[in-house]
């Protein structure tokens, strides 16, 4: 089945997401060189680059799992803080995806779910149960609300990720390539999940291999080398007309096979 074809969304809205100037060292490594990018409300942006090109750290950058050196990033007007309750509250209005599921093997999918709406939202359970099977039933696992995360397929745990990250009621999540764990034949049932979230507005950060994706849901691509953003622009034109070389060489080796 492939991925569903995403209807053009709304215009995106005001700035959300703001990197300027951020700079990240691993040692040596200058892994996020003078990073400038706003990612606004409702917008889907995928970050697309050769590996070991900064995407992921950028990705974690943006809630802060990763420090950065120099520069600043805000959300939603709010400068990242530092550590602590700020951090934590700041945080739930970033939901993440990872490519391993990360999900409480010891909890069940429900379970999984209703932890941080209980205990970050400060929700009730019943508030926080009726919520989690509406979004079950939204990424198509509410029959698997009673299992353990074990017992589910790789697409069916990603999926409930998915969930787990809705159910903070996020103003933007982040994927950290959510399908390269998984076996070719599930990726379609998450990337389905995913162009439906763009279609719905929400605002999406998307790290990923899956061009069919970006072609589909991005209202924007930004190519990554080197730890710089090389170039910028909606998927027709990053995929019919790179401008730079790094990008037309990194099209080159994807899209003929």
């Amino acid at each position: 089945m492939a991925a569903e074809e995403a209807a053009p969304g709304p215009p995106p809205g005001d700035p959300l997401v703001v990197l300027s100037e951020v700079n990240k060292h691993f040692g040596e490594l200058h892994v996020l060189q003078d990073i400038n990018l706003t990612v606004h409300k409702g917008e889907v942006v995928v970050v697309l680059g050769p590996s070991g090109s900064g995407k992921s750290t950028l990705c974690r950058a943006i809630n802060r799992l990763e420090t950065i050196g120099s520069g600043t990033i805000t959300i939603d007007g709010v400068p990242l803080p530092e550590e602590g309750k700020a951090l934590a509250e700041l945080r739930a209005d970033v939901g993440m995806v990872f490519q391993s599921f990360n999900l409480f093997a010891h909890k069940t999918i429900l379970e999984n779910i209703t932890l941080g709406p209980t205990k970050v939202r400060r929700k009730s359970t019943d508030e926080a149960r009726t919520l989690a099977m509406e979004l079950l039933t939204r990424v198509g696992v509410s029959d698997q609300a009673d299992t353990y995360p074990a017992q589910l397929s790789g697409g069916q745990q990603q999926r409930v990720a998915i969930a787990r990250a809705l159910a903070m009621q996020p103003k933007v999540i982040l994927f950290d390539e959510p399908t390269s764990a998984l076996d070719p034949e599930m990726v379609n049932e998450v990337l389905d999940v995913m162009v439906s979230l763009a279609r719905q507005g929400m605002t999406m950060v998307v790290v990923t291999h899956e061009m069919g994706f970006a072609r589909k849901a991005a209202d924007r691509v930004v190519f990554m080398d080197g730890g710089q953003i090389v170039e910028e622009g909606t998927p027709e034109d990053f995929f019919t007309n790179a401008k730079s070389a790094r990008a037309k060489d990194f099209l080159s080796k994807i899209l003929t096979h």
